[in-house]
Protein backbone atom coordinates (compact mmCIF):
# COMPACT_ATOMS: atom_id res chain seq x y z
CA UNK A 1 0.00 0.00 0.00
CA UNK A 2 2.94 2.06 0.78
CA UNK A 3 4.69 1.78 -2.56
CA UNK A 4 1.09 2.49 -4.67
CA UNK A 5 0.69 6.39 -3.60
CA UNK A 6 2.31 8.69 -6.45
CA UNK A 7 2.67 12.16 -5.16
CA UNK A 8 1.84 14.87 -7.46
CA UNK A 9 3.50 17.85 -8.52
CA UNK A 10 2.71 21.14 -7.82
CA UNK A 11 2.35 22.11 -11.34
CA UNK A 12 -0.40 18.88 -11.61
CA UNK A 13 -2.89 20.70 -8.69
CA UNK A 14 -5.83 22.72 -9.85
CA UNK A 15 -5.78 26.00 -8.22
CA UNK A 16 -9.28 26.73 -7.26
CA UNK A 17 -10.88 30.74 -7.37
CA UNK A 18 -11.24 32.17 -3.69
CA UNK A 19 -14.69 32.84 -2.94
CA UNK A 20 -15.62 36.41 -2.10
CA UNK A 21 -18.86 37.47 -1.08
CA UNK A 22 -20.36 41.16 -1.83
CA UNK A 23 -20.78 43.54 1.36
CA UNK A 24 -24.40 45.21 -0.26
CA UNK A 25 -26.27 41.60 -0.23
CA UNK A 26 -24.01 38.92 0.85
CA UNK A 27 -24.18 36.62 -1.99
CA UNK A 28 -20.71 34.30 -2.53
CA UNK A 29 -18.89 34.58 -6.40
CA UNK A 30 -15.65 33.79 -7.39
CA UNK A 31 -16.47 36.84 -9.86
CA UNK A 32 -15.68 40.42 -9.99
CA UNK A 33 -18.84 41.36 -9.75
CA UNK A 34 -22.13 40.42 -7.78
CA UNK A 35 -24.22 38.33 -10.13
CA UNK A 36 -27.49 39.18 -7.44
CA UNK A 37 -26.70 43.26 -7.44
CA UNK A 38 -24.13 43.77 -9.62
CA UNK A 39 -22.22 45.36 -6.85
CA UNK A 40 -18.44 45.22 -7.53
CA UNK A 41 -18.10 45.93 -3.39
CA UNK A 42 -16.26 42.36 -2.95
CA UNK A 43 -14.80 41.27 0.06
CA UNK A 44 -12.79 38.08 1.11
CA UNK A 45 -13.23 38.30 4.59
CA UNK A 46 -16.76 36.52 5.46
CA UNK A 47 -17.71 33.34 7.13
CA UNK A 48 -20.69 31.19 6.84
CA UNK A 49 -22.74 29.76 4.04
CA UNK A 50 -26.27 29.44 3.67
CA UNK A 51 -27.69 28.00 0.39
CA UNK A 52 -31.27 29.33 -0.81
CA UNK A 53 -33.07 27.05 -2.88
CA UNK A 54 -36.65 28.77 -2.99
CA UNK A 55 -36.90 31.83 -1.54
CA UNK A 56 -40.20 32.32 -1.37
CA UNK A 57 -40.66 29.62 0.41
CA UNK A 58 -37.90 30.08 2.57
CA UNK A 59 -38.39 31.48 6.27
CA UNK A 60 -34.62 32.06 6.34
CA UNK A 61 -34.43 33.82 3.21
CA UNK A 62 -37.19 35.87 4.46
CA UNK A 63 -35.95 36.43 7.96
CA UNK A 64 -32.69 37.48 5.78
CA UNK A 65 -34.74 39.81 3.59
CA UNK A 66 -32.59 37.83 0.25
CA UNK A 67 -34.69 37.68 -2.92
CA UNK A 68 -32.84 35.13 -5.08
CA UNK A 69 -31.79 31.64 -5.03
CA UNK A 70 -27.73 31.37 -4.57
CA UNK A 71 -25.35 30.98 -1.88
CA UNK A 72 -24.74 33.61 0.43
CA UNK A 73 -22.27 34.84 3.60
CA UNK A 74 -24.19 34.61 6.86
CA UNK A 75 -21.92 37.61 7.95
CA UNK A 76 -19.34 39.77 5.80
CA UNK A 77 -17.06 42.12 6.97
Amino acid sequence: ANGSYKRKERSEYQVMPREVACKKCKAVTVGRVCPICKSSELTPDWYGIILIFDPNKSRIASLLEIHAPHKYALKVS
